[in-house]
């Protein structure tokens, strides 16, 4: 290699590379010298500048540190505002919220209307000028003079509230308020505030002060269902707004910070009290003289009577949340915001859902105490035909058959016996009742009994609570419970359960919370021969001008096969002798066939009855907002009468279709059959009526449940000995049953009781 390589090329390359060097250390010296020589003469310059002494002091350090932290407030401003302007990234974003819907019932007749009246006929000056004083008075004086956040104002409102100990004045402008009602929820947080501070600013950059005025007096949210002054104004008095007088427009001001506490069709003296703070704002502010408001204060405003009004709103909220999202999955092309929606409720079954749940709670509801009641009525493709979310809207809008979480006892235990089919045992398979332990959690029977041998039809017709709990450990086999705990929830997935099933040592008898709505439309896939369906409201949607937009036959999500027709067969049939024989014997349907469960919670908290025919599926659940125990409550009492009574009107005039597994209904005997087995020397069957709680104690009960099972076993042994060419004698009834024959069928059922449901 040195050899073929000449020695004159390795001079070359040496002095090449000796005279890179020297170039790169030539180079770095230049540079070195002439930086410092721009610096020396950098700071040669800024020492004409240098100021001592006290002026260094006084007026160079403060406004070096303000420009320090004013930089840093601007990036960290930045940084907040940044989710707020998101919020702005539509361009539509002044139509965002601008959504008015007209519902109709299955039948094409009107019920009730959401959202903002579309009313631009009206412009601000037509507002009467008392209107728009008293608005202004109430919630922001210093409207027309700040720039979007009210500074003197949220001091003020700060400095009150410290002094009152709590919440007794707002600080928000009407710009936050309309920005919060654009954007933004309703939720207490500093985020949000935050949130609704910048976008404030963000509009009074892009609209004018009457514009943003408009704007809060047409989408404030006015109580009744009722967004805008003009459709409040209509709601409560019958009048267009332009028609109304001082009185009344004091009335309406008083409702933009808590229109369902001042709404006069509810609380008639709170809305005047209301009213005549409103005036005093007026003179407070200077707007008006006491003289001017004298005669409203002496002819207060009377709003319009309709408690009469049966209007399905805990339904129709509902239903609009639904159409909300169904918007949201409509083209961005699509501007249009005013529909008329075609909905699945059927008011006839509304109405008795509605008179049901006020019967029992105005009879019973003091004995069992029970404030609360929710049910949902759905038919067989999860449309819904009936909903209550509460005894009363007009005191509490929360929608219980939504939105509340709760236990739903042994009404769980069918996805429970619907994975344990699917996993290859039948009706007829047996598990012993006997004590049992996860862990340190051992459940018990009510009663504190077992029963010994029993096949799934008997334990889940007794509400057996020993056997799901057996059942969860024989499904995961040597992975242990755990993983049959997974198959149920699993399964319960399929049946279109949503809510969050954590996975408990209890969850197989129902100590996972769930709600109606989804507990009632997942029933559904037993009479559905194991097709699920999803819970809905809108059955049609079209356009102001009558355009078809949307149908749910057509666009909706159609049934999934969650489980084979046969395992939805078995379980109807075992479910049907739960109505018959079993803890919701009150539930029974003359002539329809029926099954369902009834579920009891720990300490009676929460009682259900969830049941279904060929035709339509319910489910009712009684308790209290407060989570407190109610006076021995069982899912075999109210809800199961509750359930009775609904469907009872649920199935008039329809045609009864069978039920897949159980076949087509008997009739129940009649008062003159009762009388002639009565006459034949056979004992009369106690009349089942809704009643208070029995006055038992606890040992008390457990002897009748044990006198009971003796009679039971004793009328077996009677059948099996007699001829079977002869006539059977009938069953005796039991010592206890005729003792408490109102309630004991209900209220005393073998495993339905709380004491299942006890934790760790």
């Amino acid at each position: 290699m040195r050899q073929i390589i000449p020695p004159e090329w390795k001079t070359k390359f040496r002095h090449l590379l000796l005279d890179w060097d020297a170039r790169i250390d030539s180079t770095l010296f230049s540079s070195g010298r002439g930086v410092r020589e721009l610096y020396e003469r950098y700071s040669a310059f800024m020492d004409r500048f240098y100021v001592g002494g006290w002026k260094r002091w006084v007026f160079v350090e403060p406004l070096s540190e303000a420009a320090t932290i004013g930089l840093g407030g601007l990036v960290l401003l930045l940084a907040l505002a940044i989710p707020a302007f998101r919020e702005t990234a539509d361009e539509d974003w002044l139509k965002k919220s601008d959504l008015a819907v007209t519902f109709l019932d299955r039948y094409g007749n009107p019920i009730g209307s959401r959202g903002i009246k579309h009313n631009d006929s009206i412009p601000l000056e037509d507002f009467p000028d008392n209107l728009i004083k008293a608005t202004l008075a109430t919630e922001d004086r210093r409207f027309y003079d700040h720039f979007g956040i009210d500074v003197a104002g949220t001091i003020r409102a700060l400095v009150t509230n410290a002094q009152a100990g709590g919440v007794r004045q707002g600080g928000s402008s009407i710009t936050q308020q309309l920005a919060k009602n654009l954007f933004l929820s309703n939720e207490r947080t500093i985020e949000r505030k935050i949130n609704e501070a910048f976008l404030a600013i963000w509009l009074e950059t892009r609209l004018t002060k009457n514009e943003i005025l408009k704007l809060y007096l047409d989408r404030a949210y006015m109580g009744g269902g009722t967004f805008g002054v003009d459709g409040a104004a209509h709601f409560y008095f019958n009048k267009s707004v332009r028609d109304i007088n001082l009185a009344e427009a004091a009335m309406l001001a008083g409702l933009f910070k808590a229109p369902t506490k001042f709404a006069p069709h509810i609380n008639l003296p709170a809305a005047r009290a209301r009213a005549n703070q409103v005036l005093d704002n007026l003179v407070d502010a200077g707007f008006m003289t006491e003289g001017q408001v004298f005669g409203a204060r002496r002819n207060p405003a009377f709003a319009v009577d309709r408690r009469d009004e049966s209007s399905p709103n805990y339904f129709l909220d509902y239903a609009f949340d639904e159409m909300h999202k169904l918007v949201d999955t409509f083209p961005k092309s699509y501007i249009e915001r005013v529909f008329v929606v075609r909905t699945s409720i059927d008011m006839n079954v509304q109405h008795a859902a509605d008179e049901a749940i006020e019967n029992q709670l105005r009879q019973f509801g003091r004995d069992y105490h029970a404030t609360q009641a929710a049910t949902v009525v759905a038919d067989l493709d999860g449309g819904v035909r009936a909903m209550v979310g509460g005894r009363d809207y007009g005191a509490s809008q929360f929608n219980r058959a939504v939105d509340a979480y709760r236990q739903p006892g042994s009404s769980f235990k069918p996805y429970v016996y619907t994975t344990a089919l699917l996993n290859g045992y039948k009706p007829t398979s047996t598990i012993v009742d006997g004590p049992v332990c996860i862990g340190n959690w051992c459940p018990q029977n009510y009663g504190h009994s077992y029963s010994g041998t029993v096949t799934l039809t008997q334990a889940i017709t007794r509400s057996i609570n020993v056997v799901p709990v057996k059942l969860s450990i024989a499904l995961g086999g040597k992975q242990g419970p755990k993983a049959g705990r997974a198959k149920i929830i699993e399964v319960a997935r399929r049946f279109g359960i949503k809510a969050p099933l954590p996975d408990t040592p209890s969850l197989p008898i129902g100590s996972d919370e769930v709600t109606v709505l989804e507990h009632a439309v997942a029933y559904a896939t037993f009479p559905n021969r194991g097709k699920a369906v999803t819970p809905h409201s809108i059955l049609e949607v079209r356009t102001g001008t009558g355009d078809l937009v949307w149908r749910w036959d057509r666009d909706g999500p159609k049934p999934r096969q969650a489980i084979p027709a046969s395992i939805a067969a078995d379980m109807a049939g075992m479910m049907s002798h739960v109505v018959s024989e079993g803890t919701a014997r009150r539930a029974a349907l003359d002539g329809i066939p029926t099954a369902g469960k009834t579920g009891t919670t720990n300490a009676y908290r929460d009682a259900w009855f969830v049941g279904y025919t060929g035709n339509f599926t319910c489910a009712v659940w009684y308790g209290n907002d407060d989570y407190s125990p109610t006076n021995r409550m069982t899912g075999g009492s109210l809800p199961a009468q509750t359930w009775h009574d609904i469907m009872t009107v649920a199935h008039e005039g329809v045609e009864i279709k069978e039920l897949p597994g159980v076949g087509m209904g008997e009739k129940l005997p009649r008062e003159g059959a009762a009388q002639a087995m009565a006459s034949a020397g056979a004992p009369k069957a106690p009349e089942i009526k809704p009643g208070p709680p029995p006055v038992l104690t606890r040992r008390g009960a457990e002897i009748l449940v044990q006198v009971e099972k003796m009679l039971d076993d004793a009328a077996r042994t009677a059948d099996k000995a007699a001829p079977s060419d002869g006539p059977k004698p009938a069953k005796p009834v039991s010592s206890s049953a005729l003792a408490f024959p109102e309630n004991y069928a209900a209220a005393v059922p073998s495993g339905d009781a709380d004491p299942a449901l006890r934790k760790n």
